[in-house]
């Protein structure tokens, strides 16, 4: 499954965004279980941006980084302890846009079991792994239509083990799981079937606000 990953990503044409925006990127990391993982934090819940959600380990580019690859490398050892030289790429995905105006750029990368990682207190509350079959076989809660340029996205939500994946870091799985395991999903297409939730930026924004909530 993993290797027909690789060929896949490296197959892909990622789409790179143009506008002139602050540059951000994470690192989408796969672990190498027999039963392969997907693996996630959680931002603690006093950050004024994003606290208190599920997200991949990332963060702004800096003035010194050479590039968006170093930028997700440098921010997940700095966020999980994880060693870039433990990380195998395996491709990148499009740039995406967040409700704070940042340009993202998600890298996939696969990474050795039962690493010493350690979530940084100072910006996460927890690391944690969601098996990739939650993902493959599309067990999603509900569907959030997230309106962006007067367009309905349809955003898979994710609830495991406590945890809620949603928003941006969903719509990264879905363009992992239809360019790299050729899944049957799109963020254009109304599911066949689930709960749909609609959400204008507003109520976005507010629900942003009530996961800072301590």
């Amino acid at each position: 499954m993993l290797e027909k990953l690789r060929e896949r990503l490296q197959a892909h044409a990622p789409q790179r965004m143009v506008i002139d925006l602050p540059q951000a990127a994470v690192l989408m990391p796969i672990v190498d279980r027999p039963e392969p993982t997907l693996l996630f934090t959680r931002r603690a819940s006093h950050l004024a941006t994003h606290g208190g959600q599920v997200a991949f380990p990332g963060g702004k580019r800096e003035q010194g980084d050479p590039d968006l690859l170093f930028t997700a490398l440098r921010e997940s050892e700095e966020e999980i302890a994880l060693p870039p030289s433990r990380v195998e790429l395996l491709g990148r995905l499009s740039d995406v846009v967040s409700l704070h105006g940042l340009r993202v750029t998600p890298y996939v990368g696969l990474i050795p079991p039962d690493l010493p990682l350690a979530p940084d207190l100072g910006e996460l509350d927890t690391i944690f792994e969601v098996p990739l079959t939650l993902f493959l076989e599309d067990r999603r809660h509900h569907t959030d239509v997230i309106p962006v340029d007067g367009r309905p996205y349809y955003v898979p939500s994710y609830h495991t083990a406590g945890q809620v994946i949603w928003g941006l870091s969903s719509m990264m799985l879905v363009e992992l799981l239809a360019e790299g395991f050729g899944r049957p999903v799109s963020l254009h297409r109304e599911p066949p079937d689930g709960r749909l939730c609609y959400f204008s930026e507003r109520q976005l924004r507010a629900r942003e606000a009530l996961a800072r909530s301590p």
